[in-house]
């Protein structure tokens, strides 16, 4: 039987939600890996609604569980039902629903708050010693729960390619490690078992931000 891998989603686009194309890519690659894929959400209202044709919050109310049912295609269980002892790994793909519904990154920085229910899942995945794969801007959860573990969202210097570089440094500020890595490469931190890739904190090709997330998927399924 093939590895189970807790998928964790935070609503459906990138603005407001989980990354539409991230999130495919690592269902697309556990599926290549021939893992058992269990996707969840917590069942909270989003912070906001972004209208992604104008990137402007709109007066909308939606509930993250219920915009991430989308991707799931509707398979899909609230996060409080999520038991570690049944389950070999967790991933949690980018997007800004990462900052604005997992945790209070997107408006606090470093001084944000995880989610309780977000930290209690990515801190029992980690006791039991179990990998989890995080991307784009995702690996700000580890930061801020895990003191000194070694994380990658690409580089630390700003450019037209690396345009979210700061959160390297606001990452360091913390106390982690930052270790800068190409678009489709991957960081391990051995020790926490945290693998992690840049994906759309990279301004590049769709195409290689998929691969890179192919080799972080290929990586947690093999720690599993």
């Amino acid at each position: 039987m093939g590895k189970k891998v807790a998928v964790v989603l935070a609503g459906c686009g990138v603005y407001d939600g989980s990354e539409i194309h991230e999130s495919s890519a690592v269902l697309v690659h556990l599926s290549r890996e021939g893992a058992q894929v269990e996707v969840y959400a917590p069942n909270v209202d989003q912070m906001h609604v972004v209208d992604h044709v104008r990137g402007q919050p709109t007066q909308e109310k939606r509930n993250v569980l219920v915009e991430s049912a989308r991707i799931a295609r509707g398979n899909i269980k609230d996060l409080a039902k999520l038991d570690v002892k049944g389950l070999d790994a967790l991933i949690i793909p980018g997007g800004f629903g990462v900052a604005k519904n997992l945790s209070t990154w997107a408006t606090q920085g470093k001084n944000c708050t995880v989610s309780k229910e977000v930290e209690d899942v990515l801190k029992a995945f980690h006791a039991a010693k179990k990998p989890i794969g995080l991307c784009c801007i995702s690996p700000v959860l580890a930061a801020k729960i895990f003191p000194g573990c070694e994380l990658t969202v690409g580089h630390d210097t700003e450019c037209e390619k690396w345009p979210y570089a700061k959160t390297a440094e606001t990452m360091k500020e913390l106390g982690c490690k930052h270790v800068n890595k190409h678009v489709t490469e991957i960081h391990v931190d051995a020790k926490n078992k945290l693998v992690t890739t840049s994906a759309f904190m990279c301004n590049a090709p769709i195409h290689e931000i998929y691969d890179g997330i192919g080799k972080m998927v290929k990586e947690v399924v093999r720690l599993a």
